[in-house]
């Protein structure tokens, strides 16, 4: 976008209008701006409407996004205050990635009553961190081992069951005047697999929430390729955050990121965005992954069916951890549970660290599909 500086007084205003529809994710191109001026010039303008004519013909805001392209030319230019755009915050999940975060923003902590139950309200606020947790140094130390392995494209040299290492057995014939030694061989590498936690945030996970916070800050620090999201109304990366060595500061610093602690949830929605987003459902490509809810998925639970699908389609191994589970009672006869079953591996406990860490630490080891196991149960 041109510099500011270098133009007329008179014509900051309508540079002005451009950034803000930038800064409010409006695609606006530098050659727009120039014709939005241009046009300006052309008219006069005789009044504002004319100035409004030129930005809808030149900006080009989208069907969809008119309504609240109107609602930003009237705060900007006639300073009225911008009302709420009817349905951005009911129906459109919030992607938030800590990538590029440099400072930490002091937030006041919010002491919020409840979370017996699950809802689709959005509420945000904020969490403080301040409780020490038992170490999880051995779980730490054994996960990177633990994890399942999938087969390099990669190789290393090897003593036996690999195959011949064509380039360096010529080479070493060369070097022995045409004798021939033992044969070289290289065998393909395996590799731990990426684990990727998606962990509920909403007014329902309250009780857990700092423990399975706890728990991903060990994951990230011990896995070699570990990824972990939040998700409530709103969908947060905070794996950056969780690379801090120190848990303390670590957990402050996912604190300040996250938005929607002990709101509602909007689990399916959520994970629609998490895979529309190319870069974030790459992570989720041959990945063991753990979603640690209680899956109370309010209303409609089509979104949460196809996110799940979607997600099947791509991991290796998926999981889900509920801490309703701990109850010796507890049979999937949700209706958004019954849907999902058949595409989950594991169902399991997620009420404790101990749990989740014992069914981590298992993930490389075969088990029966969750839909298997919960048959025999009921």
């Amino acid at each position: 976008m041109m510099r500011g500086e270098s133009l007329p007084s008179a014509a900051q205003p309508f540079l002005g209008f451009a950034r803000l529809l930038r800064h409010h994710a409006f695609a606006v191109a530098p050659e727009q701006v120039t014709s939005f001026m241009q046009a300006v010039t052309l008219l006069g303008p005789r009044s504002m409407n004319d100035i409004r004519e030129a930005a809808l013909a030149t900006l080009a805001p989208p069907p969809d996004r008119r309504n609240e392209f109107e609602a930003h030319f009237r705060s900007y230019f006639y300073g009225d205050a911008k009302p709420s755009i009817a349905g951005d915050e009911d129906d459109e999940t919030h992607v938030k990635d800590d990538r590029g975060v440099r400072e930490e923003k002091n937030r006041i902590a919010r002491q919020e009553k409840g979370g017996e139950l699950s809802s689709a309200l959005e509420q945000l606020s904020s969490r403080d961190f301040q409780r020490d947790r038992d170490s999880l140094g051995s779980f730490r130390r054994r996960l990177s081992s633990a994890l399942p392995a999938r087969r390099s494209f990669r190789t290393a040299r090897t003593r036996s069951r690999g195959t011949l290492d064509l380039r360096r057995s010529l080479s070493e014939i060369v070097s022995a005047d045409g004798d021939i030694p033992s044969p070289l061989l290289r065998r393909r590498q395996a590799v731990p697999r990426k684990l990727l936690l998606l962990i509920d945030v909403s007014g329902s996970m309250k009780l857990h929430t700092t423990d399975y916070l706890t728990l991903a800050h060990a994951v990230v620090q011990g896995a070699d390729r570990a990824e972990v999201f939040t998700f409530g109304t709103r969908l947060t990366r905070i794996t950056s955050a969780l690379r801090i060595r120190d848990r303390r500061h670590a957990l402050a610093r996912a604190a300040a990121l996250v938005d929607d602690w002990d709101g509602g949830t909007r689990m399916g929605p959520a994970l629609l965005a998490f895979l529309s987003v190319s870069r974030f459902s790459a992570f989720a490509r041959g990945a063991a992954v753990v979603i640690l809810s209680d899956a109370l998925e309010r209303g409609d639970h089509a979104d949460l069916e196809t996110a799940m699908r979607r997600l099947s389609a791509r991991a290796f191994r998926l999981s889900l951890a509920t801490p309703l589970a701990g109850d010796p009672r507890f049979r999937p006869a949700t209706a958004a549970l019954r849907a999902i079953l058949p595409l989950l591996d594991d169902l399991v406990d997620g009420s404790s660290v101990r749990s989740l860490t014992d069914f981590i630490l298992s993930l490389a080891r075969p088990a029966p599909a969750a839909e298997t196991i919960w048959k025999r149960v009921s």
